[in-house]
Order: structure tokens, then sequence, then C-alpha cells
């Protein structure tokens, strides 16, 4: 089965709704946030602890995959799922923003990309054909069409260029998608420029793809300027189907566009920040390498129910970083994804009782103190 995507409840006062996800490999409610597995791992993480963290979809990504270790040997290890031993659901991306982020490019045509691989500087083509063959063999529920994310700050002439080539890239990989286990999801382009981004969806609305993606955005715009663009941007989606925020984690940017009404979103940055000893707290982000934290013996968070806050302290968080200890990287990513997880639970449960704003003047007057 392709995705279906369910509303149990609108909310009465924003544009916020709450729902269910169905795919191959379970249910996912929505709103949801989704851990980053680039190279088919969350970093630090096993499949088992993101279990039981109540993790019910993560994303990969298919431009490290197609470079390491390969596409087509994850296609012969029986797929994604087999490969990594995740049985949740998992979302793709196409590769695109890593190809024009990381890679060194050769060249860009309405046919596809030219670019050196950042990891050994061999020479590389994609287009959408071969995105959707990368996509497929990985065997992901949801699948994302190539597109062109032009960096900010651009011209508008170079924004719309961008635009109508992932119009034209999203067409092209809608007929080479197949597969009945798999859905693909267009992606909005468009800058910071509204009209465009309104054209933009438009015309992938008229493609009727099972979800649509707003890309393009979290690249180093004003946040305010990023709110402007889903404020125009999502009342152009449909709204019976899913909609998301692609690489937006701060928690008060997802209550922002919660509010305007995304269902998914996803982020390296909590379990990068974990890594780098910036973990997330009811009161804030706390660095934890900072001196004052050198004889704390008390919890890291102590209105946090997970397994780090319930059983070490600050000052033996503090020691495992600085001593460079993997420990430190486990521990530290195992609270920020509880955080995560319970931040989009406690989400859903206000949407549920129709206080969302309240709780969003709560949780931010604590989290922003």
């Amino acid at each position: 089965m392709s995705i279906k995507f369910e509303i149990l409840k609108e909310s009465k006062t924003t544009k916020a709704r709450l729902g269910k996800l169905y795919t191959c490999h379970g249910i996912i409610d929505t709103p949801v946030f989704m851990p980053v597995g680039t190279q088919a791992t969350v970093k630090a993480m096993t499949p088992r602890e993101l279990d039981d963290l109540g993790i019910q979809i993560i994303l990969s990504n298919s431009y490290h995959l197609y470079l390491r270790p390969g596409y087509n040997l994850v296609a012969q290890a029986g797929g994604l799922h087999k490969f990594m031993g995740w049985k949740g659901a998992i979302l793709t991306d196409s590769g695109g923003f890593q190809i024009f982020s990381l890679g060194k490019l050769n060249k860009i045509s309405d046919e596809g990309v030219f670019f050196n691989s950042h990891i050994d500087g061999s020479k590389h083509f994609i287009n959408p054909e071969k995105a959707m063959e990368i996509q497929i063999a990985l065997g992901s529920d949801i699948a994302m069409a190539f597109d062109e994310c032009a960096p900010y700050p651009s011209g508008k002439y170079q924004v719309e260029i961008a635009a109508q080539r992932t119009i034209q890239w999203a067409k092209r990989c809608k007929e080479a998608h197949h597969g009945s286990s798999q859905s693909l999801f267009g992606i909005v382009q468009g800058g910071a420029f509204k009209d465009l981004r309104i054209e933009n969806a438009n015309k992938l609305v008229e493609l009727d793809f099972p979800g649509y993606a707003i890309g393009g955005l979290s690249v180093g715009e004003p946040k305010s300027l990023m709110y402007e663009i889903l404020d125009c941007t999502v009342p152009c989606l449909p709204n019976n189907k899913p909609r998301y925020l692609m690489g937006v984690g701060a928690p008060q940017s997802i209550l922002e566009g919660i509010i305007r009404g995304v269902d998914m979103f996803d982020c390296v940055l909590p379990t990068r920040n974990a890594r780098n000893g910036s973990l997330l707290a009811s009161s804030g982000n706390l660095s934890i390498t900072n001196a004052k934290y050198k004889d704390d013996f008390t919890p890291l968070d102590n209105k946090c129910q997970c397994y780090t806050c319930q059983n070490f302290t600050r000052a033996y968080l503090r020691h495992l970083y600085m001593s460079n200890e993997i420990l430190a990287s486990i521990l530290g990513t195992i609270h920020n994804l509880y955080f995560m997880s319970s931040l989009m639970k406690n989400i859903r449960l206000a949407l549920l009782e129709d206080r969302l704003l309240e709780f969003k003047e709560e949780f931010l007057s604590n989290f922003l103190n």
C-alpha cells in the first residue's frame, strides 16, 4: 500500500491538524518530528533505542547512500529497512539539497546535475530518473522528488529558473516512479519570493502527489521570513494530504510551522547538537561542557523522564564530554530525541484538547527565557 493520511482533528484557533499517516511500516502520529539517519543510521543510536524513544519514522539521505555503500548493495540486502535493522517507516530525500550544497558542481542543466563526490572527488550525474531509481532501490516508504534548491540569498531570476526546473523535474520524477509500496512527495521551491512560492505550489498540486514538502527554507533566512513564506505557501497545498517542512528542528520553529498547518518536520539539529554537548532542557538549551556543571550532581533536566536524566548527573555528563567518551554522544542523543519525542506528544495532546496556543505560550516562556 502507498501512504494514507487521516485528519483526526483540526484546531479551532489555528491551522494545525492532528492526524495519522499510514505506511507499510507502521502508523505515524502527526504532527511528527523525524530524526535524521543520513547514512542508514541515526548517529549514536540503535534501532531498539529509537523504538524505545517512541520514534515512528526516520529520514535517510539518498545522496549519501548512493555514494556509500551504493544503492544496489542496499537493494541486495533487501532494502533499507532490512539493511539497517529498522522496522519503522523511512523517508528518503532525493539528495538534491546535498548535491547543491556538498558536492562540487560541474554543470546544472534541465537534464540533470553533473557533480563531484565530496568523499573522493569522483564524477557523477543524477537526474530525476536516476533519483527515482535510487530511492526505489532503497525501498523507503516515502520518496522525495528531485528538486533544485537555490541558495539564500539569491536573485529572483536565479530562484525562478530553479523553481521552474523543479516543476519539470517533478513531472519526470512522477513518470519514472513506480511501486505500490512507496509514495512520492513533491517539493515546493521559490526561495524568499512569495509569488514564486504560490506559483510553484499550485503547479505541484496540479501534478497530484500523495504529499507535499516545502523546501529551501531554514537555509540562513530570518525566521520571520520563513514564517511569512509558510503563511503564503501552506494554504496552497491540499488539506487532505500531509505537508512536510524540510530541515526544520528548532522547537519554536516547529510550533510555528504546526500552527500554520505543517504535519512533518526533520532536522539534524537535536542529534548533532547532542554530540557537541548542546542539550535540550525545559528551561532552554544547556551547554553541558560549561565549567559550572563540573560539580553539579543534579539531573540534566529534573522534569525529564528519559534514561539519561533518570540515571546520570550533569557532573558525570560533563566529564564524559570533556573526556571525549563515546557514551557522551549516546546519552546526549537519547536525551535530545526523548525531548523532541515528548514535545511532539505534548503538542498532539494540546491539539486534541484545543489548547495549542496556550501550550505554545507556556512552553516558550520557559524554553526561551
